[in-house]
């Protein structure tokens, strides 16, 4: 079974769902020496069979597969009619300002075919499979360690650690605030805890048995910080918004090009175009809506219209721009050239 130990760069490319994931990055942080991501949220099982097929033709070397954990799965899951409720009325707010044939309906049966995907990937036997914003049953570890996958789980507490650890996981990913995109947190409602990376290592590695791996992702660019993180207990880091300039990333033009822009000077946390708490660039309409509701993924659903309007018309103001603290440090070059600069045993 795969353990980080077992990389030459102790790298862990991010799996960011929405794009910029694609077998070809994932491939290339691999056969550099690290561990590529494929990112199976907001994709059919089909789809992700395609880009497992995808990967294993560009790569002989492990690589791994995420999968959202829907509020069916979750020990930490909110009720849906109360859910359902609130972003009815973010549509209705949204309507005020926006054409309603952009704003979905947002529905409550969508579970991003976890069972499917769960399938798919026992039976694919991928090498690597992670989980976010919750904790799979230990019915769902037993069944995949036993198939041969090693089993990551994202956590953002020791707490959230320890109940991984119980469940049967024996490699985390510990999620820094300030890590872009969504917070990993069981509990999407709740606040998200803004402890520090290095902190939030220490505590985890004084939490759980020696036998547990520790990704540390958050915010990450440099190599000094890979060698404090380590240092700290760290057996592994994970970027993402390092990446995602690379020419192997799918991140969208609109993406690629705020990452760049001047005008773009800091990141801020929101809910605005998900429901559950994000890390992007700082833009319009973010601003405009600081009081989104927690009810991911139904929000989500309600803005996927708008959000791809702004992407086709280059409006980096109307879109999720996800990205962690560390963006001004993320720049073009492959995807390899930022597992060399970053890997360190």
């Amino acid at each position: 079974m795969f353990t980080l130990a077992s990389l030459p760069h102790a790298v862990v490319g991010a799996p960011m769902a929405g794009g910029p994931s694609t077998p070809a990055l994932a491939a290339a942080v691999s056969n550099a020496g690290g561990l590529g991501f494929l990112a199976a949220g907001y994709k059919s099982a089909e789809a992700l069979a395609g880009e497992i097929t995808a990967t294993r033709g560009l790569t002989g070397r492990p690589f791994g597969v995420n999968l959202f954990v829907p509020d069916s799965a979750n020990t930490g899951g909110s009720g849906t009619s109360r859910q359902v409720a609130a972003a009815l009325a973010y549509r209705e707010q949204l309507a005020r300002n926006y054409p309603p044939e952009l704003l979905p309906l947002p529905d409550p049966e969508d579970d991003d075919g976890w069972d499917a995907k769960l399938e798919l990937v026992l039976r694919l036997q991928v090498p690597v499979a992670s989980f976010t914003f919750g904790l799979p049953g230990a019915d769902v570890i037993t069944a995949l360690r036993d198939a041969g996958t090693a089993v990551a789980v994202t956590v953002t507490t020791a707490r959230e650690a320890e109940l991984a650890v119980a469940a049967g996981a024996r490699m985390l990913c510990l999620q820094g605030a300030a890590a872009g995109g969504h917070r990993g947190t069981f509990d999407a409602a709740a606040e998200p805890s803004a402890q520090p990376l290095d902190e939030l290592v220490r505590a985890a590695r004084d939490a759980v048995s020696d036998d547990v791996e520790l990704i540390a992702a958050g915010g990450i660019s440099t190599a000094a910080q890979v060698r404090s993180l380590r240092a700290a207990g760290a057996d592994a880091v994970q970027v993402g918004t390092a990446l995602l300039l690379s020419p192997e990333a799918g991140t969208a033009a609109v993406h690629r090009a705020a990452l760049q822009d001047p005008q773009f000077t800091q990141t801020a946390l929101t809910r605005a175009f998900s429901g559950r708490t994000a890390r992007g660039l700082a833009n319009r309409f973010m601003a405009e809506h600081p009081d989104a509701p927690a009810a991911y993924p139904l929000v989500n659903q309600v803005t996927k219209g708008l959000r791809a309007r702004a992407a086709a018309a280059g409006d980096p103001h109307g879109t999720s721009l996800w990205a962690g603290t560390g963006f001004r440090s993320a720049v073009p070059g492959p995807a390899a050239a930022v597992v060399a600069r970053l890997g360190t045993r």
